[in-house]
């Protein structure tokens, strides 16, 4: 029997899940930074990428609607190389997260996206995020290692 914790998320199930407000925000940006302490940029990295092993991920698009309905932005893929790929990251809540007097980074997001990707295109990954704020936006560029 499959424990429910161990069972993957289809994709489907996220509109289920998705809930808006500042609670989302307060939790991520204040509550988990300071429980992590200054590990928490590596460890959200590391949840972000534990947390996309836990969907069914078939397509880039797949990554795109679950960024979307989780409240994460709006994600777009705007450079496809060989060994790399240039996201940007933008929404209105970008935006004002951006504009917050607490501050926002998008490890989670940058790991989620990492491991999303390294599932559906079977190369090690890795992600790192460039802050815009003049334009709010964020811009993750992932690098495939092999």
């Amino acid at each position: 029997m499959t424990n429910k914790r161990d069972a993957l998320i289809s994709v489907s199930e996220i509109e289920e899940l998705h809930t808006a407000g500042a609670g989302y925000d307060i939790l991520r940006y204040i509550g988990l930074p300071e429980l992590l302490g200054k590990e928490s940029p590596t460890l959200l990295y590391f949840m972000g990428r534990m947390l996309a092993r836990k969907f069914e991920l078939q397509t880039i698009e797949d990554i795109v609607f679950i960024f979307d309905n989780l409240g994460w932005g709006k994600l777009e893929l705007v450079k496809d190389k060989r060994k790399e790929m240039t996201f940007q990251l933008m929404s209105d809540s970008i935006a004002k997260r951006l504009n917050a007097s607490f501050e926002a980074e998008f490890r989670l997001e940058c790991g989620f996206l990492a491991e999303a990707l390294q599932i559906i295109q079977h190369y090690d990954c890795e992600c790192v995020e460039t802050i815009h704020s003049r334009i709010h936006q964020v811009e993750i560029t992932a690098v495939f290692t092999n």
